[in-house]
């Protein structure tokens, strides 16, 4: 939780800038700033569902991969959000992504074992 705690209150934040009245604001009364409020909070969450959707893609696809440094990859792209994206699909291996005779989750295709099971 500490981790998004810096994400909420930018948010927050940026709610609060949409919400600032303007002059057609002004004239429409209270409702104008609450409707402003309102997108403006709605975008700051999708942004932050996004971003934290995009953190568990890396996380799964760097397991997959059977790659060692997968929280390191996560943890960057958290904190950096597109750019660690771009950092991981330039550093990721390439391949094809198969399941797994055993244990039916996602290896890659020349991988010698699977980084789940363990089983070749």
């Amino acid at each position: 939780m500490n981790r998004f705690l810096p994400v909420l209150l930018l948010s927050l934040g940026a709610g609060n800038l949409f919400a600032q009245d303007s002059d057609a604001d002004k004239a429409a009364g209270a409702m104008g700033a609450l409707i402003g409020g309102t997108c403006g909070c709605i975008i700051c969450l999708v942004v932050l569902l996004v971003w934290i959707a995009l953190a568990i893609w890396v996380y799964k696809d760097a397991k997959s991969r059977g790659m060692d440094n997968a929280v390191l990859l996560t943890i960057v792209t958290v904190i950096t959000g597109v750019l660690g994206l771009i950092i991981y699909l330039l550093m990721r291996p390439k391949g094809i992504l198969v399941n797994c005779p055993h244990c039916q989750k996602k290896r890659l295709e020349g991988s010698a074992k699977c980084p789940h099971c363990g089983q070749a």
